[in-house]
């Protein structure tokens, strides 16, 4: 009797002992694993046992006895989610649980600025290690999502909305494009369609004319006054004599050398709108909102005529007369000065550095004169 008395008191203590190593080891924080960081990939469908035994040969917790009371104590078994999670310190597996089960999974925010060409926003998603930019070039070509938009596509800019896009380490181009035309879509909402046709614009003729827009201005007052000289430009059979459409051409060609030069204006491709008239084939970057919007609601303006005034703004004119002396005003006299060194190198403009010329913002190049 009295060694089953013993016995029970030892067992009892032995117990006591256990559950009291368990919950101190389901509360300290532990890291098994080398270096700066762990990355743990939870598939879909894995089942607890197949997620800790992830978690523990990770490193992220200690062993399998001490994951399943944690997973015991938290009631957590059935609300663990897949994904790929990324762990930098030291955590107690009741914390790890609980990231898992809210679904904190890793992702890399990658934003595309407004404005940016296929060919741009390619290097920016091989610098984010995702894959090298001729798989992005590559996935653009696929036509296939915006189908329903514009029909005669070959490829897809001007369609790849810019965004901030949250994706995980595995995201390949072809993903990555497909949200991209997703956000188009939800963008250019039915009610942007039915303002397009409207203005006699399909969708393919208002995004490629919000693409030059978005290159013109990065001002949001201005952008609907560009949009109203180029629509006038267009009613009037004038021709839209673009600088960034020229830089596109030379772009696509592999020629340009990061300066416009006067030369570059008799290039020959369809793109070149000082050489064809009417608006270019198809969009020369990808538009923002602000941008598609402008051109959908323009201002009422008889404005023909746009130069930089060198601090990123533009002043607007009705007549060439007007125009050159806008361009004698803050082109001229800003060479002049440079000239001097009375500069103050803020010198600035939202197109491509233009100043003298009858084309819609100014001309070309860094030149003097006043037409073309």
């Amino acid at each position: 009797m009295k060694k089953l008395l013993v016995l029970t008191v030892l067992l009892i203590a032995a117990a006591v002992s256990a559950a009291w190593l368990v919950d101190t080891r389901v509360h300290t924080p532990y890291r098994g694993y080398q270096g700066a960081e762990q990355f743990v990939d939870l598939p879909p469908g894995a089942g607890s046992k197949t997620i800790g035994d992830r978690l523990v040969a990770s490193g992220i917790v200690s062993d399998e006895i001490t994951f399943r009371a944690a997973l015991w104590l938290t009631g957590q078994a059935r609300h663990l989610k897949a994904g790929e999670y990324r762990f930098d310190r030291a955590m107690t597996p009741i914390e790890v649980l609980d990231r898992i089960a809210r679904g904190d999974v890793y992702v890399m925010a990658l934003t595309f600025p407004e404005g940016l060409t296929i060919a741009e926003m390619a290097k920016l998603f091989e610098g984010h290690g995702l894959g090298p930019a001729s798989a992005f070039v590559d996935a653009a070509t696929d036509v296939s999502s915006i189908r329903e938009f514009d029909a005669a596509a070959t490829d897809l800019e001007g369609y790849l909305f810019p965004d901030t896009y949250a994706l995980s380490r595995h995201a390949d181009a072809a993903k990555l494009v497909r949200l991209m035309t997703a956000r188009f879509a939800h963008v250019f909402t039915p009610e942007l369609r039915q303002a397009a046709a409207a203005r006699s614009l399909s969708v393919r003729q208002a995004i490629t004319l919000a693409s030059i827009v978005e290159k013109e201005t990065a001002r949001d007052d201005e952008r609907p006054i560009v949009a109203a000289v180029y629509e006038n430009r267009l009613r009037i059979g004038m021709a839209l004599q673009c600088d960034p459409t020229v830089i596109y051409a030379l772009q696509r060609a592999g020629t340009y050398d990061g300066n416009l030069h006067r030369d570059d204006l008799t290039f020959n491709s369809p793109y070149n709108t000082y050489r064809y008239p009417g608006l270019p084939p198809g969009p020369i970057a990808s538009p923002g909102r602000a941008a598609i919007e402008a051109v959908l609601h323009p201002v009422d303006a008889a404005f023909l005529y746009f130069v930089s005034r060198n601090d990123g703004s533009h002043a607007f004119a009705r007549d060439l007369d007007e125009h050159n002396r806008n361009v004698r005003t803050y082109q001229v006299q800003d060479v002049r000065n440079r000239k001097a060194g009375k500069s103050d190198g803020s010198g600035r403009s939202a197109g491509s550095g233009r100043s003298a010329g009858s084309g819609a913002s100014g001309g070309a190049g860094k030149m003097g004169g006043s037409g073309r």
